[in-house]
């Protein structure tokens, strides 16, 4: 069901939409010819997207409006900041049949409903940027008015570029602090740890070597042997030896109340971000 050939129409051709790109053409879950992009006025960027995935890009106002009516499925991610105005002009063109796709973050399944005046199927998603290279985590929430096939389509073209996870649309804005930003949280350690190499002597290039692997090492560890951080943790820390001596150092530093707060504030600004939307879209709706 999910595999069936449709149309997709993506709205927006910035990094995201290329990772699903790259994972829609490079998985065969579609064939090229029935994706297409457009954007708002990076003709260069189509042009590459094009070269490189064999896909159609729409370039002028009449292609887009064609592209879209052909669409099954349209993809909206553009800016948040052009996302009103972008929903809005899709207004007189979209059919009550077609499925929305939003990567916006903080943009609401009722907001974008709102914005193009009736109860259209939506799907709201929180990807990452590890779905550039196929291991993506998106929390996924579907308005009511989602069917089966619909909601197959969307967990496929997300899980063409990594896991796909079906959460209650309140739940995204934790979704948003736990994967969405999470990468993030990982590269901050990462630079902390090759900073703290350089002081200890090692060359910049071991460093490096040598913090990617662990940390890779130690992802792959947690999903492979299904065992609780927790315990693997206790496991390389010997009594009085030197992992107790670097955790009980980030524990007298308060690392682990860090993590939690700086969690707790991701999604509380995702929250702030999409009132914000919200209410700028309420003055266009």
């Amino acid at each position: 069901m999910g595999g069936s050939h449709y149309d997709i129409f993506f709205l927006g051709a910035g990094s995201m939409a290329e990772a699903l790109i790259r994972g829609i053409t490079g998985s065969g879950l579609l064939p090229p010819e029935r994706v297409t992009a457009a954007n708002r006025s990076n003709a260069e960027r189509l042009r590459e997207l094009s070269a490189k995935y064999g896909i159609r890009a729409a370039f002028s106002e009449e292609e887009k409006i064609e592209a879209l009516a052909r669409a099954e499925v349209v993809v909206l991610g553009m800016k948040p900041k052009d996302a009103a105005e972008a929903i809005v002009s899709l207004r007189p063109h979209l059919a009550p049949r077609q499925l929305v796709v939003s990567v916006i973050a903080g943009l609401s399944t009722g907001v974008i409903q709102n914005l193009l005046g009736r109860r259209q199927p939506v799907a709201r998603t929180m990807p990452n940027t590890s779905s550039q290279i196929g291991l993506g985590a998106a929390g996924i929430a579907f308005s009511p008015e989602v069917g089966g096939e619909d909601r197959e389509r969307v967990l496929a073209l997300f899980r063409a570029v990594g896991l796909a996870a079906v959460v209650e649309e309140e739940l995204l804005d934790a979704v948003t602090a736990v994967s969405g930003s999470g990468p993030a949280y990982i590269y901050y350690m990462m630079e902390a740890m090759m900073e703290a190499a350089g002081r200890l002597g090692l060359s910049p290039d071991a460093a490096r070597e040598l913090v990617v692997q662990t940390v890779r090492g130690a992802a792959e560890t947690v999903r492979l042997t299904g065992e609780e951080p927790a315990e693997l943790r206790r496991r390389v820390t010997s009594p009085g030896g030197t992992t107790q001596a670097a955790i009980e150092t980030l524990e007298r530093m308060g690392f682990r109340e860090a993590v939690i707060r700086a969690m707790e504030r991701a999604a509380e600004r995702a929250g702030e971000l999409g009132a914000a939307i919200a209410a700028e879209a309420e003055g266009r709706s």
